[in-house]
């Protein structure tokens, strides 16, 4: 750390491991430290104090720092809607921020990938948690920020290039063995197929495929692949323990378990975004074997009671509450929510969900019935379980990452006016202006870019599939400054809280029909425009599915 006071100091030593400061000049009042940190060295510490505040004070800092999130925030204009909602919507814009955080120095950054001090002459982000932010934050920066995205994913490639391994939960000091899956592979897809420039693709997806076929899927650790792993390679799931066995693989974190259906739904996201990826640089072999995995999701449903449920390794099922089941947070099978919320965590293959369900009016009553069961015990025994299953309505979990998707999905089962009902809803109850105004785990920005996209009406279902799926926006205009200055509108006429049902729309002046829009119609600019009115029009995007 390199620092500089307002007024004289003199450093008082008292033992080899004890100081105090004491300040000579009894006419100062205010005392003031500027600082700034480094991870290379002091000198470079030096250099950056100099650049970023140099003789600059405290005032100064604070307009200047204004400035700048007044141009970030600026960058989405929202007009209409309530004080409390606008005061919501920006703070959740502010937060969306946080993640990642670049650390490069000049030309300088210490990477705790290879552990030493590397050049770059670009950034070098780390601190991000793909579980929590695949969804929605990387999407929303992808919109706002393609060129800031880039970084990110090519800081990504330096450190599989580093270290060996795709990271997942990078930090500074390394991949964090946290949650489950290999999302990152599911943000390089969606970056690839928006245009995003990534540097080094064919590195890129060296590391993934190398995380794929190489790496450990169980949760919480990192490292090589073990016996669970290779059961999944040849049977398609991941085997669960019956309630009551003993564990027989030492690897197994003793709290995080093996979770084992959540374990194979997301490497079955996984595994189909690194086919697609696998495709678009003509790698075919690899392109339909990650495909054929992508579609492992189907070896866990149970068309008996209609859920996504365990088998142990003879393939038998095992016979559990799916609502209840599993240990704490029902990770032995699950994790962090119940088999209510991983019934839809199918979101690269909605068609197929669809079916599996019996139908689109299954899949209706289907989410209709998940908003509306009850827990069925007291809320101190659920959240004693469950203590991330927040924000409930029903079964569903607001306040937890695998529920951002759920509420769309009436748009693939041709009733929008649903979605339309539901998102306002959510937003409404959920996401006050006030101490109450986070129903989870805020997740560095996460949930937040829920809010955001939530908010302007729109949400990217599927990343990895650039197509955008339309709900009800909350404001009457909200425009989006994009690169090179392009913007992109929507007006809802007469939008309220009353006023929440889409009538009809138009994109760019031709008449939509259907309750979706691509990222790239998005990123030319350009109006789309909803007539609003207080009862639902059930025909409105009712016969027309995804693009």
């Amino acid at each position: 750390m390199y620092g500089e006071f307002n007024t004289p100091v003199n450093v008082i030593t008292l033992t080899d491991t004890l100081q105090y400061l004491s300040f000579p000049d009894t006419t100062t009042n205010i005392i003031t430290l500027k600082y700034a940190i480094s991870y290379v060295s002091m000198a470079s510490a030096e250099n950056s104090f100099k650049r970023e505040i140099g003789n600059r004070n405290f005032t100064a800092v604070q307009n200047n720092a204004q400035q700048r999130w007044k141009e970030i925030t600026d960058q989405i204009r929202v007009e209409g809607g309530t004080t409390a909602q606008r005061r919501s919507f920006y703070t959740a814009l502010y937060r969306c921020y946080e993640r990642m955080v670049d650390i490069a120095e000049d030309t300088l950054y210490y990477s705790g990938y290879n552990k030493k001090v590397n050049h770059t002459t670009r950034p070098f982000y780390v601190d991000d948690a793909t579980w929590d932010t695949y969804q929605a934050l990387h999407p929303l920066r992808m919109i706002l920020h393609p060129q800031q995205e880039a970084d990110m994913l090519q800081s990504y490639t330096e450190m599989y290039r580093q270290s060996g391994w795709m990271p997942t939960f990078p930090r500074l000091y390394g991949d964090h063995p946290c949650m489950n899956g290999f999302h990152s592979t599911i943000v390089f897809l969606d970056a690839l197929r928006k245009g995003i420039p990534l540097t080094d693709p064919d590195t890129a997806y060296a590391g993934m495929k190398k995380n794929a076929l190489m790496a450990t899927m169980l949760p919480w650790r990192n490292g090589p692949n073990g016996p669970l792993d290779s059961f999944y390679y040849t049977h398609g799931y991941y085997p669960a323990l019956s309630p009551g066995d003993t564990e027989t693989v030492s690897t197994v974190h003793p709290f995080e378990k093996r979770q084992a259906v959540a374990v194979t739904l997301g490497h079955s996201y996984d595994d189909w975004a690194l086919s697609q990826f696998a495709a678009a640089l003509k790698q075919d072999a690899d392109a339909r074997l990650f495909a054929a995995r992508g579609e492992n999701y189907r070896h866990l449903w149970n068309p008996g009671n209609g859920f996504f449920m365990p088998k142990d390794t003879a393939g038998n099922w095992i016979n559990i509450d799916p609502a209840f089941d599993g240990g704490p947070g029902g990770r032995d099978y699950y994790d962090e929510n119940n088999g209510w919320t991983y019934l839809w965590q199918v979101q690269h293959n909605l068609p197929a969900l669809i079916s599996l369900m019996g139908g689109e009016k299954r899949f209706e009553a289907r989410l209709d019935e998940l908003f509306r069961k009850d827990p069925g015990m007291p809320r101190y025994e659920l959240w004693h379980k469950f203590p991330d299953a927040t924000g409930l309505v029903g079964q569903f979990s607001m306040g937890n990452e695998p529920g951002f998707h759920i509420p769309w999905l009436y748009n693939y089962a041709g009733a929008p006016w649903k979605t339309q009902k539901r998102v306002r809803f959510l937003l409404d109850l959920w996401f006050k202006d006030n101490v109450f105004g986070i129903p989870g785990d805020e997740d560095g920005g996460g949930m937040s870019a829920f809010v955001v996209f939530a908010s302007m009406g729109f949400y990217p279902v599927t990343p990895g599939i650039p197509i955008y799926t339309i709900g009800s926006p909350i404001f009457s205009r909200i425009t989006i400054t994009l690169p090179e200055n392009r913007r992109f509108t929507i007006i809802a006429n007469h939008c309220s809280d009353t006023n929440k049902y889409i009538q009809s729309a138009r994109l760019n002046g031709e008449v939509l029909t259907s309750p979706f829009f691509t990222h790239q119609q998005l990123t030319q600019g350009g109006t789309l425009e909803l007539e609003m009115g207080p009862s639902p029009d059930r025909r409105w995007g009712a016969s027309v599915h995804a693009l």
